[in-house]
């Protein structure tokens, strides 16, 4: 078993410090990258929830399983109500020097400022009165719930709750109340290593829809109408944990395998199958998905990461000269980053409309 990888808050916080950029950096070329507004016509409050689950032995480092989530909404107000940053301090340190060893070409640590990115979440805004559809999303293998946050924004300004989960283990970092979590993957994980990361996430989509009824949003919250989304191995663990639960309404997977077993042929739901023209595992993912009942989608000039926050933010750094165009296409793919927002933003939102009205 990997050995516990948590730190504590006054040390990262220390080695935040060392990581961000200076303002004579940031002046002379270093980049605040700024997320792209949402489109509804609502505003969006925020809040982060951390949940245990006794009954569960965490897989990587023992001890209770721990979660954290992120919260989005339509807020009745937002004066008053700062936005929220999207890392803290300390996971901004750890994704600084985190982003370009997984993939080269992007900013080198402490050339991006990315502890002072705002989301466009106001903190603790009260919520729209009324119940509304839903939300959970489950990120890449790898990667934080924060890089879902452009598109979990814009759902929630068009009246949906968002539940951004994170899955401390794989996850490239997360900030829990007893310190920070970093990921135990050193690559890309093996056949056992990627059934267990993927078998861990569902156990945690399900427990997080056990609990929506004790969240702190949970008026707010329809449990007749719930849907589940997630990005390559978020994708594959919510195909598969909506597969033996009938509390969820309706899948979309943005580019993730199916072929792990046959349940996902079992789903018996609406289900969205949304890919792009240019990621390197796209035989793997048309042969998965080959036969399964879906509407298909495709999302062209880009690649696997276009799904992400990834998908707005390389662009202008590339042309800031801090991202090679090399990295660029391979994460994101050359095309036009607004039109694959857009893109991204209303198939996804159509979908869940459609289906969870």
């Amino acid at each position: 078993m990997t050995s516990r990888r948590v730190l504590l808050k006054g040390t990262l916080y220390g080695s935040a410090a060392a990581l961000l950029p200076t303002a004579a950096s940031a002046s002379d070329g270093g980049a605040l990258p700024r997320l792209p507004a949402p489109t509804g016509p609502y505003p969006v409050g925020i809040r982060t929830v951390h949940l245990t689950d006794p009954s569960r032995t965490d897989p990587w480092v023992g001890g209770v399983r721990e979660l954290m989530l992120t919260v989005l909404y339509p807020a009745r107000s937002v004066g008053g109500f700062a936005r929220a940053h999207q890392l803290t301090p300390a996971e901004a340190a750890v994704f600084s020097a985190y982003a370009p060893a997984r993939h080269p070409g992007l900013p080198r640590p402490g050339s991006v400022d990315w502890g002072a990115v705002l989301t466009h979440g106001h903190a603790g805004a009260p919520p729209l009165p009324g119940r509304r559809p839903v939300l959970m999303y489950s990120p890449g293998g790898g990667d934080s719930r924060t890089l879902g946050t452009t598109l979990a924004e814009d759902l929630a300004s068009h009246g949906r709750v968002v539940v951004l989960v994170d899955h401390p283990g794989d996850a490239s970092q997360v900030e829990l109340p007893t310190g920070l979590r970093t990921t135990v993957l050193s690559g890309p994980p093996d056949p056992a290593t990627f059934r267990a990361m993927v078998d861990t996430r569902i156990a945690d989509l399900r427990h997080v829809l056990d609990r929506l009824g004790s969240l702190p949003l949970a008026r707010v919250m329809d449990s007749r109408r719930i849907g589940l989304y997630g990005h390559s191995a978020g994708g594959t663990a919510a195909v598969h944990a909506a597969s033996a639960d009938r509390r969820v309404g309706a899948v979309a997977n943005l580019e993730g395998y199916l072929d792990l077993d046959s349940s996902a042929a079992r789903l018996g739901r609406p289900l969205l199958l949304f890919r792009t023209d240019g990621f390197d595992g796209a035989d793997r993912v048309d042969s998965s998905w080959a036969g399964l009942p879906g509407r298909r989608a495709m999302l062209p000039d880009a690649s696997h990461w276009a799904f992400t926050d990834y998908g707005s933010l390389l662009p202008p750094l590339q042309a800031s000269g801090l991202v090679t165009a090399t990295a660029r296409t391979a994460l994101v793919g050359p095309g036009e980053p607004e039109a694959a927002l857009a893109a991204v933003r209303r198939r996804v939102g159509s979908f869940f409309a459609r289906h969870l009205s």
